[in-house]
């Protein structure tokens, strides 16, 4: 296996494009993150507030994994994700810290985010985590629609909170299975 880029200068497909965050977006990523509707199942259901969505970005920033992710046909930046908790020696890594504008949601964006991160991802791995908080259906069901399986409970110290999370796991002979029927029926 090849030592994975957390950070590749483009993923990009018809609709969308991931570009890595370099610190001159906070404007239009806030302004895609600024709905409370976002962030209403989210354990921190307040991020919407700027001096919150700050630490979040600031926290993105630093970790040289985040992504802003852009609407092609449109250009505007539309949310944003990153890789973390990279593990070569286990051959594993996360996806996460995922948000898009509620426009974008319920439609193909968020499939085609988590395809070009997973595709990209199984280059170097065997396993791709997701964290999601144990209130937010909404990302657990799109996690599962991408073939991953919840694997423990835990609870995630952020700050000075305590909330429960579960752990779901995408192996990546799954993954290509799936693409390959999927190519088949295409």
């Amino acid at each position: 296996m090849t030592h994975l880029n957390l950070q590749p200068s483009v993923l990009e497909n018809n609709l969308i494009s991931l570009k890595p965050l370099t610190g001159q977006e906070f404007e239009a990523l806030y302004e895609a993150a600024s709905d409370p509707a976002i962030w209403a199942q989210h354990p921190s259901p307040t991020r919407y507030k700027r001096e919150e969505f700050q630490q979040f970005y600031d926290s993105a920033l630093a970790s040289k994994s985040a992504f802003v992710v852009a609407d092609k046909e449109t250009g505007n930046i539309i949310g944003s994700t990153r890789f973390y908790d990279y593990k070569p020696d286990e051959s594993s890594i996360a996806i996460g810290y995922t948000f898009l504008a509620t426009k974008y949601w319920g439609g193909k964006y968020n499939q085609c985010m988590k395809q070009l991160l997973l595709d990209y991802a199984f280059q170097s791995v065997d396993s791709v985590f997701f964290h999601v908080g144990q209130s937010n259906m909404r990302s657990q069901k799109a996690v599962l629609k991408l073939g991953a399986s919840m694997v423990r409970e835990f609870i995630c110290e952020q700050s000075a909170s305590k909330s429960p999370y579960f752990e779901f796991e995408l192996k990546k002979e799954s993954w290509l299975k799936r693409m390959q029927n999927q190519a088949l029926v295409s």
